[in-house]
């Protein structure tokens, strides 16, 4: 699996923050939880599409992205969203994504920021079943900070206001149990989106 595309990361930033700054006011908070150099894992609440533009405006470091492997089919988009640090997952038939779950594994070695939303799918101002898979594989490998992130959108009118909440990052241990430490994270999810 092909890194990042610095050149395309930039223009479609700059693009995403021109295209979306008419229509959303960002506001980030907890931004010093986030690690400077070190590898972390983003569990952010999935609220719509817009959410991964936006999440990607408000991080200083450029991220990789756990995706539906549907995004990928088109060969265009396939390449667009790779260039971009898209990671594909087919959680239908997993076997399929062991590439991708390697390709994840070296990103984080290196000390790359990763992206999995913990509900795989947009749950709309509510909190949606998580789902344990890749979060069970890194706490498996790894001893790395995994940070809840919370997504809020309110207002009305033209722009919609979007608060973005890194929570304190909790650092996992290769023993624990994923179901217990994903509730966990949820529960700090929903806090941190005002869902609770």
């Amino acid at each position: 699996m092909r890194a990042r595309k610095k050149w395309i990361l930039k223009a479609t930033k700059t693009a995403s923050r021109v295209l979306l700054s008419p229509f959303f006011r960002l506001e980030a908070e907890g931004m010093e939880n986030l690690p400077q150099e070190n590898a972390f894992i983003l569990l952010p609440k999935h609220q719509r599409w817009v959410d991964i533009p936006l999440l990607s405006l408000a991080t200083p470091r450029s991220l990789y992205y756990v995706a539906k492997h549907d995004l990928f089919k088109n060969p265009l988009s396939n390449w667009f969203i790779r260039s971009l640090g898209g990671i594909p997952l087919n959680r239908q038939r997993p076997l399929e994504s062991r590439q991708s779950l390697k390709a994840m594994i070296k990103f984080l070695i290196k000390g790359e920021g990763v992206v999995v939303f913990p509900e795989g799918t947009y749950y709309r101002n509510k909190i949606g079943p998580a789902h344990a898979g890749v979060v069970r594989l890194i706490l498996s490998r790894f001893s790395i900070p995994f940070i809840p992130v919370g997504m809020n959108y309110s207002g009305k009118g033209i722009r919609t206001l979007v608060r973005i909440n890194f929570g304190k990052a909790i650092y996992s241990d290769p023993s624990a149990s994923a179901g217990p430490f994903l509730d966990n994270m949820m529960k700090e999810i929903a806090g941190l989106s005002g869902l609770c």
